[in-house]
This record gives C-alpha cells, structure tokens and sequence, in this order.
C-alpha cells in the first residue's frame, strides 16, 4: 500500500516533467522532445515578476514569523499561569483551524477600515500581503518551537544563570542554539506556506502586487499552458536539490558526531 500511494504521488509529477519537453501547444498530445517552453518561460515577465514578488514575500513574511512565532511559543511555555492564559494560546492558534477564505476577507475588511480611519494602508500591495502571511504563518512556527521548548532541559538555563550570565545572554547562548533546529523548521515551514498561498493573497492583494500562484491560477482558467508544466519542473527541481543538500548537510554533521564520540572512547580508554 505504502508504495501504492508513493506510486500516486510521484508518477503525476514524473509525468508533467516528461510533458514539459513537449514542443506542442497542447498539453496532453506528445509531439516531439523540446526546451522551446523552457526559454518562453524566462522570456515571460509576468511569470518572472510574480517569481520574484512571491519570493520576497515568502522571506519576509518567514523571518517575521519567526520572530512573532517565538515569542509566543515562549509566552505559552516558559510563562507560569496567568489570566488570559488559555484564550491567548487559542488565539495564537486559532488560524491553524480557520478557513483561509475567512482569514483573508477578515484581514481586507481590516485593511478597508484602517484605509477609511487612519488613510493606511492607501492602496494594499506586497505589504498588506506580508502582514497577511506573517498574521497565519506565526501560529505554525509557534506550534513548531513551543513543541521544541517544552523538551528543553530548564537546568542547563539555570546553570548558566547560576554561573552569572543574564538572561539574555542565556537566551543567546544556551536557548537559542538548542531551539534553532525548530526555528529553521518553522522558517521553511512559514516560507512554504507563504509561497503556496493562493487565497489569502487573492484578498488582500492590488494591482500593484501578484503573487505567482494568483499568476498560475488566472492562467490555468484560461487553459493550461506548457510554460506552466516548464515552471512546475523548476521548482520540483528546486525542491529536490534543497532537500538533497540539507539531508547532505545532516548525513555529514551525523557522522562528524559518531567520530568524535569514538575519538572520546579511545581517549578514554
């Protein structure tokens, strides 16, 4: 069953990797291997400008994410029992449960009346966007390091400020390093699901900013074009090679520590 389903998973991808070869106009008739959609694609600028607005956001929206996310994560964990306690951490992770469509007509409606109370923002763009995805994307990277934080030993803290080091520095330098597995999960996370949303940004965005899956969306409406399947193999191939590096990266960090630990046991022998 397991291979069943993978089967089901990878061999649609496959196929649209084969079909974005294809020097025919239409998608479902083979006529001929062919990179001539891969070169319209880079000629294309609206798709190239939806890339590199998507990708802005996506970054931005992830690094404040995780800063909010954290501190929340914090707010949750290490704080003791206070009033207000419970609907805060419900609050924080209501919009994992909220439909994206409420989400994102709730947060035009608040951008509608902050532009009628106060005359900001004037017309919603890449920012109202961001303080979109940053608002829904906070609730998972504080799911993410509150799970992390509840593991961590609170007596390696208290060691080190026993020892005479603020709180900050212990931040720094003892808190921060053991969660920051978490926190590069929860940025990936963040700058995942900022990069794949369609509705919230079909909200809260303008004219002045399109994202690329508003781009895709609008385009398959009309018909699905070839340059989508190139666009799409770019990606997965994007995708592919960042997980290869990053299982690289921990499969040579994994074995720097088994040597060491076996450099320690024949010292100590």
């Amino acid at each position: 069953m397991l291979i069943v389903g993978l089967v089901f998973l990878y061999l649609p991808m496959l196929i649209l990797v084969i079909y974005s070869f294809n020097s025919s106009r239409l998608v479902t008739v083979w006529a001929g291997f062919s990179a001539h959609w891969y070169v319209e694609l880079f000629r294309d600028e609206q798709i190239l400008s939806a890339i590199w607005t998507s990708l802005r956001i996506a970054f931005f929206s992830a690094s404040m994410a995780v800063c909010l996310g954290t501190l929340a994560a914090f707010v949750m964990v290490r704080f003791a029992r206070f009033r207000g306690k419970t609907a805060l951490s419900s609050m924080v992770t209501a919009p994992l449960v909220m439909p994206e469509v409420i989400t994102g007509l709730s947060l035009l409606l608040l951008f509608v009346h902050m532009a009628q109370l106060i005359g900001w923002p004037a017309d919603r763009g890449m920012v109202t966007i961001w303080i979109a995805h940053t608002t829904f994307c906070s609730a998972y990277v504080a799911v993410v390091v509150a799970s992390r934080l509840r593991e961590v030993d609170l007596s390696i803290e208290e060691a080190a400020m026993d020892l005479g080091a603020r709180p900050v520095r212990t931040f720094f330098q003892i808190t921060l390093p053991v969660i920051a597995p978490a926190l590069a999960a929860g940025w990936l996370l963040a700058f995942t699901l900022s990069l794949d949303d369609l509705v919230i940004a079909s909200f809260v965005s303008g004219p002045g900013a399109t994202t690329l899956p508003m781009v895709v969306f609008s385009s398959v409406r009309l018909g699905v074009s070839p340059k989508i399947n190139a666009l799409a193999t770019l990606i997965i191939l994007a995708v592919s090679l960042a997980t290869f590096i990053a299982w690289y990266l921990m499969r040579r960090s994994e074995a720097r520590r088994r040597q060491a630990m076996l450099q320690d046991m024949t010292a100590g022998r």
